[in-house]
C-alpha cells in the first residue's frame, strides 16, 4: 500500500505537468501518464521500462479498447489474484491511456529491432520461440509455460486454455495456420455478450518463420501438463 501511494503521489506531480498539454492528442496525453504513473516500472514497451508485468508492445493489437478500459478502470474485476493495484483514475486519464495502449502494435519492436530476430537467438527455434511468446504478449493470456487458467468471459469453463500438450491435437502445420488466423473463441451463452479476449491474426503482424518458431516452442512444451483438446483453442 504504501509503494502505491508513493506512485500516486508522484504520478500526480507528473500529471499536473501533462494537463498543461492540453493540445496534444489523446494518445500522445496518454503516453505522458503512462510514464508519470510509473507503468514503465512494470512493463516494458520494446525492450523499455520493467518487466516485471507483461510486455505491451503488441497490446493494441491483441486486446480491445473496451477490454482495455475495463481492465484499467478495476484489474481485479476480471482477474482476482493479478498484482496491479487499482488506481482509481479519472475517465479522461484511463481514456487517454486506452487511446495510446491501443497504438502499440509492434512498432517499438520494428524500431529497435525485434530481437528474436538476432543471429544468436535464430540458431534453436524452440528458444526463439519461447522468446516470440514472451515478448509478443502471448504470455499475457495463456500464462507461463502456456499453462493456461487466465479468465474469459462467456466462455466454457470461463478460462483461457492450456497449450500444454497442444501438439497431441495438432500437427506443426494446423498450429501455424491457428496462430497465423486466430481464434474467436465459441460463446457458452450465444445470448450473453461475447467473449472480449480473442486470439488476433498474428499473420498480420509476424512473419511466417516467427510464426513457425511459436509453433516449435509449443510443440516442446508437450513433456508436461495436460491434453489441451482439438475443439477447445
Amino acid at each position: 500500500m504504501k509503494i502505491r501511494r508513493l506512485i500516486l503521489i508522484l504520478g500526480l506531480g507528473a500529471l499536473a505537468a501533462c494537463s498543461r498539454q492540453k493540445a496534444l492528442e489523446p494518445a500522445a496525453r496518454g503516453e505522458a501518464y503512462f510514464k508519470a504513473l510509473g507503468c514503465v516500472q512494470c512493463h516494458q514497451v520494446g525492450d523499455k521500462g520493467g518487466a516485471y508485468g507483461p510486455n505491451l508492445s503488441f497490446i493494441g493489437f491483441r486486446k480491445s479498447p473496451q477490454w482495455l478500459d475495463g481492465w484499467l478502470k478495476d484489474p481485479h474485476s476480471w482477474r482476482r489474484e493479478t498484482v496491479m493495484p487499482k488506481f482509481n483514475l479519472p475517465d479522461d486519464i484511463r481514456q487517454n491511456l486506452v487511446s495510446y495502449l491501443g497504438t502499440l502494435k509492434g512498432q517499438a519492436w520494428d524500431k529497435n529491432g525485434r530481437p528474436w530476430n538476432r543471429p544468436g537467438v535464430m540458431a534453436d527455434a524452440v528458444k526463439r520461440g519461447e522468446m516470440l511468446f514472451d515478448k509478443a504478449g502471448c504470455v499475457a493470456c495463456h500464462a507461463e509455460k502456456g499453462r493456461g487458467g487466465y479468465p474469459n468471459n462467456n466462455v466454457v469453463g470461463g478460462l483461457i486454455p492450456s497449450l500444454m500438450k497442444v501438439a497431441e491435437g495438432y500437427t506443426k502445420q494446423e498450429l501455424e495456420n491457428k496462430i497465423r488466423g486466430g481464434v474467436i473463441p465459441a460463446a457458452a451463452d450465444p445470448g450473453a455478450p461475447a467473449p472480449m479476449i480473442v486470439m488476433p491474426k498474428w499473420g498480420e503482424v509476424l512473419k511466417g518463420d516467427e510464426i513457425s518458431a511459436v509453433a516449435d516452442y509449443l510443440i516442446s512444451l508437450g513433456k508436461s501438463g495436460t491434453l489441451t483438446q482439438k475443439d477447445a483453442w
